[in-house]
């Protein structure tokens, strides 16, 4: 079976975030990183090349595949920054109400820019959706 490409790494997270071109992004990224860090009380780790990753859980399919992942984390895309947010526990369609400017995907939460989104909801989304991954993950 093939092993996934996205692995932790020991590329240090602070020179990554710092080596972002666009300062607004850079700046709204160093933000997100402070936030997840007090959230989840735990160091930041790159995974791959452009992921910043917090925690990590074993999965284990019914198709027998299984991996390690983060419990949450971010990505600064070139079009959007990259949350990864986990779906599925009760308060997130409320929280996505009141989150503020965004769009979503499989597992992800695209914002353009930090100012678009209420933070004590994102910080409220980052608690719960890593609660909820490792809860049912254990």
């Amino acid at each position: 079976m093939a092993e996934l490409k996205t692995q932790p790494t020991d590329q240090n997270v602070a020179a990554f975030l710092n080596s972002i071109a666009d300062d607004k992004k850079r700046q709204d990224c160093l933000a997100i990183l402070g936030l997840m860090e007090q959230v989840m009380g735990a160091p930041p780790q790159m995974w791959g090349d452009s992921i910043v990753g917090f925690g990590s859980y074993h999965y284990k399919y019914a198709s027998g595949r299984e991996g390690d992942w983060f419990l949450t984390g971010f990505s600064p895309r070139k079009q959007n920054i990259t949350l990864y947010i986990m779906a599925g526990f009760d308060q997130y369609d409320a929280l996505l109400k009141k989150l503020g400017k965004f769009k979503t995907g499989k597992s992800c939460l695209y914002i353009k820019k930090l100012e678009d989104i209420d933070l004590p909801t994102l910080r409220d989304l980052v608690k719960q959706s890593a609660e909820h991954v490792a809860r049912t993950n254990s």
